[in-house]
This record gives structure tokens, C-alpha cells and sequence, in this order.
């Protein structure tokens, strides 16, 4: 039985001046705090998406922060722009400062970033931009899967128009087995299809750098992933998960799954790892 406690919404304004929707789910009054939990989403997709995994975790005894990168959901900017190759770090850095403003110095503060937002929270921890207790990901892009043109694109729009946006080519149908997330997702009004040639650089990019930093990994790090993905290549994962040091990296490969593994129609043995991980330590 998840928790009802309603999620809060509220506005933070970016160091730049643009604003950043933030959205908290509380835990109920006089529950003990486990932690704080920051929800990192995906491209294209926003904050909201997360309620039940949120709710989840309330029930567990994590307060849950997300929040709509630049470019997406109710946050500013052009829909999947990015104006400077740094901005998605910049935003985690100042809602983690707001964050833990907030908190007792002593709480844990978690990452937990899925795709896009895997890659933005994997490169945050390996740059030690801020620290962080642990760092969960959920089928990180660290290999997007790029094709031969792709990669061409990549490699020449960035410097000849960096702000042009196109489609980003995700088929919603394959982000889960579950046709009522799909429907859900088709239909909903802050998803968006767009991305910048800069943003695409960074994804391309982010995921060879952060995949060359695996060996000197020290933050622990759960890493869930689908072997079915078909919006971003599991090759990146299986990498990170062998080159990574096994005292600070549990991985688990869920085969038959699609991209987004917390809203499959089979969901529980996924809650089931990252619970099992969590009690383990917190």
C-alpha cells in the first residue's frame, strides 16, 4: 500500500535565472527519515511521470525531490534545449544545494536518475561536482545507440547550429509492455519529442566519458537496466557494470524488460532489487 500524502509543487529559480519545476513528496508527519531521495527524469518526459516510484519509496522512508530538467516538463526553455554543454549539471548542482539546505547535514541524499537523467546523474558523481550518499540508475544512457548518420549528425550540428531542435526519434511503444503507460505517455501534455544537436552531443558524449571514469568509481552505485531496451543500447550498461569495482557497483540486468523498468507490466521484482539495495544501506 503506497503512501497518499499529496506531492508539493513549487518553482526554484536556476542560478541563470530560469525557473526549474520542482515537485516533493513528503513523508507522512512523524514517519522517521531514511533519506532524501533526488529524481533525475529521463528526455523528452518530466518529474510527474514518477508518482508511484515515488510513493514507493515514502512508504519505505525516503522524502522524494524531482524536478523538470531545463528544456522539459513546466521548467524554462525551448523543449529539449540545452544553451550551454554544462546546464543539466549546473541544475542538479543547485537543487542539490537547495536540497540539502533543507536537510539535517547527517540524512543521506541519494541520486536516482532513469535514461537521460541516468546520464546526467553518472556524470555529476563522476566529475564529484557535489558528493552524494549513493547513486541509483535506471537504464542509463551511456550508449544512446547511435547509428551511422546519427553519429554524423552529432559530430557536425553541434558546431554549425548547436540550438537546432528535431525530433528525437523515441517510439513511445517501446518504453514499456504496459499499453496503459504508453497511452499514458502519448497523451500526456509536458511530454515532448524534441531535442537540440547540442543536447544530443551531450548524451553521445557523456555516456564514452562516464563509461572511461568506471574503473575509478567510489560512490555506491546501483545499476538497473533492461535487456530488451530498445531506446538505448544495454551494451552501455553491461560495459560501466564490468569495468566498475565491484566493492561500490550492484548490477542487475532485468532481460526481458523494456526501457522503463519501474512501469512495466511485471514491475515488482525491480521494486523488489533497489528495496533490497536500500535496506542494505540506510
Amino acid at each position: 500500500m503506497t503512501t497518499e500524502t499529496e506531492s508539493t509543487l513549487s518553482t526554484f529559480v536556476a542560478s541563470d535565472g530560469d525557473n526549474i519545476a520542482i515537485q516533493d513528496w513528503p513523508l507522512e508527519p512523524r514517519t522517521p527519515l531514511r533519506g532524501v531521495v533526488v529524481l533525475v527524469h529521463g528526455l523528452g518526459e518530466h518529474a510527474g511521470r514518477y508518482d508511484t516510484l515515488a510513493r514507493l519509496l515514502n512508504d519505505w522512508g525516503f522524502a522524494v525531490r524531482g524536478y523538470d530538467q531545463y528544456g522539459h516538463g513546466e521548467s524554462g526553455g525551448p523543449r529539449g534545449g540545452l544553451p550551454t554543454d554544462t546546464r543539466l549539471l549546473e541544475d542538479l548542482a543547485d537543487i542539490v544545494d537547495s536540497t540539502r539546505a533543507r536537510m539535517d547535514p547527517k540524512t543521506p541524499l541519494i541520486l536516482l536518475g532513469h535514461s537521460m537523467g541516468g546520464l546526467v546523474a553518472a556524470r555529476f558523481v563522476a566529475l564529484a561536482i557535489r558528493p552524494v550518499a549513493a547513486l541509483i540508475l535506471s537504464s542509463p544512457a551511456l550508449d544512446p545507440g547511435l547509428n551511422v548518420v546519427q553519429k554524423l549528425l552529432v559530430a557536425v550540428l553541434p558546431k554549425i547550429a548547436p540550438n537546432l531542435r528535431v525530433g528525437n526519434g523515441l517510439d513511445a511503444s517501446l518504453i514499456s509492455h504496459d499499453p496503459a503507460v504508453v497511452a499514458a505517455y502519448q497523451k500526456d501534455p509536458l511530454v515532448h519529442d524534441r531535442v537540440s544537436a547540442r543536447l544530443a552531443r551531450f548524451i553521445a558524449d557523456g555516456g564514452a566519458a562516464t563509461l572511461a571514469l568506471a574503473p575509478t568509481w567510489k560512490v555506491p552505485t546501483l545499476l538497473l537496466y533492461a535487456g530488451a531496451d530498445k531506446l538505448v543500447n544495454p551494451a552501455g550498461s553491461r560495459a560501466f557494470a564490468a569495468a566498475a569495482p565491484k566493492q561500490v557497483l550492484t548490477s542487475r540486468c532485468f532481460e526481458t524488460l523494456y526501457h522503463e523498468i519501474f512501469n512495466e507490466l511485471q514491475p515488482v521484482p525491480v521494486f523488489t532489487e533497489l528495496k533490497r539495495w536500500l535496506d542494505a544501506r540506510f
